[in-house]
């Protein structure tokens, strides 16, 4: 018995929750008997099914080890791979140029403004000059982009009047025959003689070793050739110089621009050829990579691009599948007429003569339909846990780790469906007419936030927007459940192993500089539970005042 004599099955709460509980149900029965509701619950089934497809098919084709740093390729199909030919400072570009092809060895050269002009020898010569030839190398040719001079068909070729150079300019691989007998040359040229060089004109010369055969190597040589080495847990230089393309020891070198690239100690540690490891000395985890050039750049990618690019289809899946298209569409077509679909099918008169206030109604409604979305998000969240930790890699026949990253997922959604829902049923109250397209503005916006979010979720303008906050409670919740996706997506941006995660995934912000993913998730719950709060306060107060026509 209460303090006015009555039973607690007639007690002031039991008679509030028959109330709820016939609003909210009402409210079930109708999403459940709109055709709208089963059309968009469907496409963002098909949706899910479409994304567990492409994953399956990933899986299914495996890993294959992938030539992250491209020495294996072979760009101008002269037979030896690009790694090969920077070994020995040919060009990967030319087909003439390959190792044993003869490299050249730079000597000297006579810039525009140098004051002695004239030059003597037999050397190989490129640039613009004037030649008094006592011998030429007419079996050297080439063509345009070479700059080689083919000789059999410029030997013959007269030079317009005037001076070379000055009055007028050969173009690219040509030469002329003047009324002297010299030669004006615009390219390069094997000859002996003297040369002279016109005023604001170069030349560079030198000779070219002996040509010798070199047998070529094979491509899969230069594929995952140094895995990465490093004394797990540990900071400081780790990593080694497994191919020998950092250190460069007895390589022939040349002067392609790729020779000019390279810095042994990009770092700045004062150790040529390593790899700077930071580790977190509480959690255990890397939280920094910063290599030098050519050092571990090719691991072998199926001990990481297999749990990497997983992890990365989780994380894309909940960011964009579920927090983004799920967490504003389903508001959209579900919350945004809870009243105003009421008042126009003219039902809402007799809801209101039922014993309920309006600022109740408006709760319950809100509930009504977060019975609705919620549930399916829990579902669609658990059968893409279950799929994807069966399909996933690891030894393991399940990995119950996704788990609880899809729950987050979830509870993600489900926060940010109720934001929306609020948001947009409110919006309802206020513009029973034109609220749509205010509606279809706001998710513009928050579309344009939740991109910009993924990418610099530190950005201040994106802290305005209800995607930003679920957003980081996804990272939030990866970081938690797998605590090393920090280490992956370091691997994966200072090796080069492209898997998305570096880009799709990031370390919460809102942590209040302690770096624990269970405030950013404590944090963006709080946030998202006050905008729904305040968002249903002020739907039951505009619906309090308003005149019920």
């Amino acid at each position: 018995m209460d303090s006015q004599g009555r039973g607690l099955s007639e007690s002031v709460w039991t008679s509030l929750d028959r109330k709820a509980g016939a609003v909210v149900e009402l409210t079930v029965r109708q999403l459940r008997n709109k055709v709208s509701t089963w059309a968009v619950l469907g496409l963002g089934t098909l949706l899910m099914v479409l994304l567990l497809v492409f994953y399956i098919d990933s899986v299914r084709d495996g890993f294959e080890s992938i030539d992250n740093d491209g020495d294996s390729f072979d760009m101008d199909n002269d037979g030896y791979p690009m790694g090969q030919e920077w070994k020995y400072g040919t060009s990967d570009w030319d087909g003439d140029s390959f190792p044993g092809s003869g490299n050249f060895i730079f000597q000297g050269q006579i810039d525009w403004n140098d004051p002695d002009r004239t030059v003597s020898g037999n050397k190989t010569w490129d640039g613009q000059a004037i030649l008094n030839a006592s011998w030429i190398d007419y079996d050297y040719t080439g063509g345009t982009w070479s700059n080689i001079i083919d000789w059999e068909t410029y030997e013959s070729n007269d030079c317009d009047e005037g001076a070379p150079f000055e009055d007028w300019w050969l173009p690219y691989a040509s030469s002329c025959l003047q009324e002297d007998g010299t030669y004006a040359f615009n390219g390069r040229v094997r000859a002996s003689g003297q040369m002279y060089v016109p005023e604001g004109s170069y030349l560079s010369w030198g000779i070219f070793t002996e040509v010798f055969y070199v047998e070529p190597d094979p491509p899969e040589m230069y594929i995952d050739e140094d895995g990465i080495d490093w004394a797990e847990g540990e900071s400081g230089s780790q990593g080694f110089d497994d191919d020998g393309d950092c250190f460069r020891i007895g390589w022939i070198t040349g002067d392609d621009w790729w020779e000019y690239q390279h810095e042994p100690d990009a770092n700045r540690n004062g150790i040529p050829c390593d790899v700077v490891w930071v580790v977190d000395p509480v959690t255990g985890e890397v939280i920094s990579i910063d290599p030098d050039d050519y050092v571990d750049e090719d691991p072998v990618d199926e001990e990481y691009a297999g749990e990497s690019s997983h992890r990365a289809f989780v994380i894309a899946s909940g960011k964009i599948a579920f927090v983004l298209l799920l967490g504003l569409f389903l508001p959209l077509f579900l919350a945004l007429g809870l009243v105003r679909d009421e008042t126009e099918r003219g039902t809402l008169h007799y809801l209101l003569s039922k014993p309920i206030h309006r600022g109740e109604f408006i709760f319950y409604r809100v509930l009504g339909y977060m019975a609705v979305v919620s549930s399916f998000v829990i579902v669609l969240a658990l059968l893409m846990a279950l799929i994807t930790s069966l399909i996933g890699p690891g030894d393991d026949l399940i990995r119950f780790g996704d788990f609880p990253v899809w729950m987050g997922i979830a509870a993600a959604t489900i926060l940010v469906l109720a934001a929306y829902g609020s948001l947009f049923n409110t919006i309802g109250l206020i513009m029973p007419k034109y609220g749509v397209y205010l509606c279809i503005i706001i998710g513009v916006w928050e579309f344009a936030m939740g991109f910009t979010s993924l990418f610099a979720p530190e950005s201040s303008v994106t802290f305005l927007s209800i995607s930003h906050w679920g957003l980081q409670m996804v990272d939030a919740t990866v970081l938690a459940a797998w605590p090393d996706t920090l280490q992956y997506s370091q691997m994966s941006e200072a090796f080069g192993i492209d898997t998305g995660l570096q880009w799709i995934w990031k370390p919460p912000v809102h942590t209040l500089g302690t770096g624990n993913p269970y405030i950013s998730i404590v944090t963006s719950i709080t946030f998202l539970s006050i905008i729904s709060g305040v968002l249903i306060s002020m739907g039951s107060a505009i619906f309090r005042r308003k005149e019920i026509m």
